[in-house]
């Protein structure tokens, strides 16, 4: 394995934790503790897992946090009177409903009721609308993450196409939003294809950055990557194996085939993952800071 293409989240996620501890001082000098809600309704064991993480996360920089695990039976109006309390709570500074949601609650409606000065998230229609038109109020976290990524390891994106796989609310769109800006980490050239996109490989070809996120285990190949394109897989699917465990956890991309022609690539595990929960305490700082009109930039 070429280890010098490897483009790991650990370290950049090392580098996020050092600048939140240090910022962490400045509010905790004024009496304010950052305090992150993490909303998880029912017990599905992936979002189980992630909202763990979140806590421990939090706990380990010296944060506040706390997790209020709802039963699955949880109805949409009890969920959004909850939300309301907390939007009330001044101690409350960043809130996240873990997704997905039983199928009985309208997600949309849920994402809507948050506070958008406590969205941490970043999926509130307003601060979608804020990121779309260069001013947002706090990014989302994963395409966040990962133009953190381009930065610490220096990856040039002015000027460059940048092809992104997937037009999810939460990776795809936002992530063509960020690279299109007139900032640093940015000012590329963005094409979004996706499941209905005709020749798709045709574009991917042409990408200098490759940012697959589509959620189908190891759909890049070889074939649909340029030389010395720069892959960002998004993707965390579980694949079948002869293990303790009975699976393995692969991409989007098919990394030992595409290793070879890539002059960078993340992997998975241990690629964009880290970068979700940095960013997120990251925007639990910088709401909390906002909310009380202290400066930490």
């Amino acid at each position: 394995m070429q280890k010098d293409k490897l483009l790991k989240g650990k370290p950049v996620a090392d580098h996020i934790y050092g600048q939140v501890s240090e910022r962490l001082k400045i509010l905790k000098e004024k009496g304010i503790l950052p305090r992150l809600t993490v909303i998880l309704v029912g017990d599905d064991p992936a979002s189980k897992v992630y909202v763990s993480r979140k806590e421990k996360t939090c706990q380990k920089l010296g944060m506040d946090s706390e997790t209020l695990h709802l039963p699955a039976a949880t109805s949409q109006a009890e969920l959004l009177q909850l939300i309301e309390k907390l939007n009330a709570d001044r101690s409350t500074h960043g809130i996240l409903v873990q997704l997905p949601l039983p199928a009985h609650i309208d997600e949309h409606r849920v994402l809507l009721k948050i506070d958008p000065d406590k969205d941490v998230d970043c999926f509130h229609p307003r601060n979608v609308g804020l990121l779309v038109s260069g001013k947002p109020y706090v990014l989302p976290c994963t395409p966040a993450g990962i133009v953190e990524m381009l930065k610490y390891y220096q990856i040039q994106t002015e000027g460059k196409h940048a092809v992104i796989i997937g037009r999810s609310n939460i990776v795809g769109k936002p992530m063509a939003n960020l690279l299109m800006q007139k900032a640093s980490a940015a000012n590329a050239t963005v094409t979004v294809v996706h499941s209905r996109t005709k020749n798709l490989p045709e574009f991917t070809r042409q990408a200098d950055i490759l940012v697959a996120a589509m959620g189908r285990p190891e759909f890049v190949k070889a074939d649909m990557v340029k030389e010395g394109a720069v892959v960002i897989d998004v993707g965390i699917n579980r694949k079948d194996a002869d293990n303790e465990k009975g699976y393995v956890l692969v991409g989007d991309v098919a990394f030992d085939e595409v290793l070879p022609k890539a002059a960078g690539i993340t992997p998975v595990p241990g690629g964009v993952g880290p970068m979700t929960i940095a960013m997120l305490m990251h925007n639990t700082l910088t709401v909390a800071a906002r909310q009380n009109q202290i400066a930490i930039d």
